[in-house]
C-alpha cells in the first residue's frame, strides 16, 4: 500500500451518547481510584447528552512513522527514530493539522483531524459503552501502563480491543490529538472549569498513550496535552475525512 493511501473506516450518521451522566461521575470516580484520578477530572465528561453525529470517515490506525517519513522529508521535520509501524508520536496540533492539508492536497480530499464528538462516536458506537470494546476492562486489549511495556507498540497489535466498526488503538498506544478546543460540555457542573489554562495546548485529546492507566481507556474520558514533552506523553493523532 501506498503510504499516501488511507485504511478508512466507515462512520454511519447516528445518536452518540456523549459524556457521562452527572449523578454517575461519582461512582465512575471511585470505580478508578486507585488510578489516584481525582473526581474533578471526570466532571469533564458531564452532563450525558444525546447528539446526532453525521456519517464521517476514520482511519482504522492512527498515523504511522512510516506514513510521516515522506511528509517530515518534503517539510524539513524530524522523523522519529522508532519502527515504521508504530504511531508517531511527539507531534504537536499544528503539525498534525499541517501532515492532513499536505496529505488531502496528494489525495484530494478534505483530511482533517476528527472533532471530539466523531473520535467518541468511532470509540462508542451507538450505545454508552465505556471502553471501545465493552463495558469492562481487560488487561491485554490495548497498549496502556498494566502492560509494562514502556512505549509505543506496532498500530493494530490488539485487534480484540477494536471498537463497534472496527476502529483500532483507540484505547492506549498514542494519545490522539482532535480538532477540538476545551470547553465544559452545555450544562456542565459549575464546578467545571471554562479553560485548562494549565494546559500546554487547548485541543482535546482522547484514547491515552502507552504511559496512562485504564481510566483514559473510556470512551468519555476527555484529555488534554498538559506537559510540553509531547514524545514523551506519547501524543499522536489519526485522520477522518467526509464520508465516501
Amino acid at each position: 500500500m501506498r503510504l499516501e493511501q488511507v485504511d478508512w473506516v466507515d462512520i454511519p450518521a447516528g445518536l452518540l451518547r456523549r459524556g457521562t451522566p452527572v449523578d454517575e461521575v461519582a461512582a465512575v470516580a471511585r470505580r478508578y481510584a486507585d488510578t489516584g484520578v481525582p473526581v474533578e477530572w471526570y466532571m469533564k465528561e458531564a452532563p450525558r447528552t444525546e447528539i446526532d453525529v453525521p456519517a464521517f470517515r476514520i482511519a482504522r490506525t492512527p498515523v504511522t512513522v512510516g506514513q510521516w517519513t515522506r511528509f517530515a522529508a518534503a517539510t524539513g521535520r524530524p522523523v522519529p527514530q522508532t519502527p515504521r509501524d508504530h504511531p508517531v508520536i511527539g507531534v504537536a496540533w499544528e503539525a498534525a493539522t499541517a501532515y492532513c492539508r499536505w496529505l488531502g492536497e496528494r489525495l484530494g480530499l478534505d483530511v482533517r483531524l476528527p472533532t471530539e464528538d466523531e473520535w467518541e462516536r468511532a470509540a462508542r458506537g451507538d450505545d454508552g459503552r465505556e471502553f471501545p470494546w465493552g463495558d469492562e476492562y481487560r488487561t491485554g486489549l490495548a497498549n496502556l501502563v498494566d502492560l509494562g511495556i514502556g512505549t509505543t507498540t506496532p498500530v493494530g497489535s490488539f485487534p480484540d480491543g477494536a471498537g463497534p466498526f472496527g476502529v483500532l488503538d483507540m484505547a492506549g498506544n498514542a494519545d490522539e490529538w482532535t480538532s477540538t478546543l476545551y470547553a465544559p460540555y452545555p450544562g456542565a457542573p459549575a464546578e467545571v472549569p471554562a479553560a485548562e489554562d494549565w494546559a500546554f495546548d487547548r485541543h482535546i485529546t482522547r484514547g491515552g498513550a502507552f504511559r496512562h492507566d485504564r481510566d483514559l481507556a473510556r470512551c468519555a474520558r476527555r484529555h488534554g496535552a498538559y506537559e510540553p514533552d509531547l514524545e514523551a506523553i506519547g501524543v499522536g493523532f489519526r485522520l477522518a475525512a467526509p464520508p465516501a
